[in-house]
């Protein structure tokens, strides 16, 4: 007979160490590949181009798709876990990320290395959401109301703040075993991945057995609990926004106007839906956990915008090299993590989220002061600000979700925050494009700061009227 120190089915009490490190290592290493593969590719795109015979511009194409399908594929995998199991879409998409390694690794033109990215971008969208499931999974099994601190701490860590570490990963893989090395290093790593999951993680059916009458379940019903047509509208409206976003400055009206359309049709179909996609009652009803999207989402704008826009001021303008704006942005990175983790173990909420909206507001203000001649110095002021404010609006937000979605509806709704963090940074790709189009400018940084000003009053203001969302703030 197992042990009941270490089995947990069902109504079976966890004992000992149910958060062991069996356990989250599998769930930590697949949530760290979305936003480390988002990042690895930046230092490959030149070789690719020569690799390849083509302009280095169109391999900005490869980017662009791995972020297309992340924030398409966030929200769609945590509803298919909710469906079919959160264990089964977390190996399902590291498959994925196996495959696409592969396909990466052997391509020879941009087309397949575009199918390399968008299979990259579907199989990391799947770990995320469904760690999320299975942690809180986890956590009810072993009569706990939320999991430990370090638990969530360590999944915002290698969900968000391991971005960077792509970049000199990357470098590293280019140098030493060139391009091709950025795609093939997702084979292994997947493979760890999977191993790890099928040994330490329990499956599906073990952890909830299945309904009677449940595999007998009609296609019809099976497509009813995806909300399929939820799902397609859903990937449509949003791929059609992204794609003018990211064609910005380049303006192409009939591309948002279909957006526009498509839109309020999917919130007439979801509303009318048995098992909805967005549920949209839900969200205007529990401000907790729509608030915690917008806040997520302007903080990640701020952030983003230090990343594109002031790397850009730093080269262009200060003169440095690529290799040394980086170092200077370096901080960023590191303070986050250290914010994160005293935070994430005591599963704070309205501490974080208050200081993420006033470190935005600050940093904001903060790059007023920059100009050719200013003190370097102010520039990793800036950053250990909006690292900060990435590692309180992380964990503070994440923490906020965690309570506020509904149990059965987590995976969707963990998906979403991720999409709101996209939109964020790909808003913030869009305004430093349109704002540095022509050149480079002192005044154009500081019209950058102005508007980075307008997003985090915004920010402050939203934050302190949901402050009392119910059952959400700590």
């Amino acid at each position: 007979m197992p042990s009941t120190e270490t089995t947990t089915v069902g109504a079976t009490a966890y004992r000992g160490h149910p958060f062991s490190w069996r356990f989250t290592t599998p769930l930590f290493i697949g949530s760290a590949l979305n936003p480390i593969n988002s990042s690895l590719l930046a230092t490959a795109l030149v070789p690719i181009a020569h690799g390849i015979g083509v302009p280095v511009g169109q391999t900005a194409t490869l980017v662009a798709a791995l972020y297309l399908a992340s924030a398409i594929g966030q929200p769609t995998a945590g509803k298919a876990a909710e469906v079919f199991g959160p264990r089964r879409i977390f190996l399902g998409g590291i498959m994925l990320v196996g495959i696409g390694g592969i396909i990466g690794g052997f391509g020879n033109d941009l087309v397949m290395l575009l199918v390399s990215r968008i299979l990259l971008g579907l199989g990391t969208s799947c770990a995320y959401p469904t760690a999320m499931l299975l942690i809180r999974r986890r956590a009810n099994d072993a009569g706990m109301d939320q999991p430990p601190g370090g638990v969530l701490g360590g999944l915002m860590i290698s969900g968000i703040a391991t971005a960077s570490l792509g970049l000199p990963i990357g470098g590293l893989l280019v140098g030493v075993l060139g391009w091709r090395a950025v795609f093939f290093v997702n084979v292994p790593v997947a493979a760890i991945a999977m191993v790890a999951t099928l040994l330490w993680v329990e499956s599906d059916r073990r952890a909830r057995p299945e309904e009677p009458g449940r595999q007998r379940a009609s296609a019809r019903a099976i497509a009813s609990d995806l909300d399929v047509i939820g799902v397609a509208g859903f990937v449509l409206a949003m791929l059609a926004l992204l794609m003018f976003l990211f064609g910005l400055p380049t303006t192409r009206w009939w591309v948002l106007a279909v957006s526009v359309v498509l839109w309020p049709a999917l919130g007439v179909w979801e509303l009318r839906a048995a098992s909805p996609f967005l549920d949209l009652r839900m969200l205007v009803s529990n401000i907790g956990l729509s608030s915690a999207y917008v806040r997520f989402g302007l903080a990640n704008l701020c952030v983003y915008v230090v990343l594109y826009g002031i790397t850009q001021w730093i080269e262009s303008v200060r003169g440095f090299s690529e290799s040394a704006a980086g170092l200077l942005l370096l901080p960023m990175t590191l303070v986050s993590g250290l914010v994160i983790a005293p935070i994430s173990r005591r599963n704070l909420v309205r501490l974080p989220v208050i200081a993420a909206a006033v470190t935005c507001l600050l940093g904001s203000l903060g790059a007023l002061l920059l100009t050719g001649t200013s003190w370097i110095g102010i520039v990793v002021i800036l950053t250990v600000l909006f690292g900060m404010a990435t590692g309180f609006a992380t964990a503070g937000n994440q923490t906020a979700l965690y309570r506020a979605a509904p149990a059965e509806q987590l995976g969707t709704a963990s998906g979403l925050l991720r999409t709101f963090g996209y939109l964020g940074s790909i808003a913030a790709s869009a305004i430093t494009g349109i704002v540095f189009h022509d050149d480079v400018t002192d005044s154009g940084v500081h019209l950058i700061g102005w508007i980075m000003t307008g997003v985090s009053i915004a920010l402050v203001a939203i934050t302190v009227a949901t402050l009392g969302a119910r059952s959400h703030s700590h």
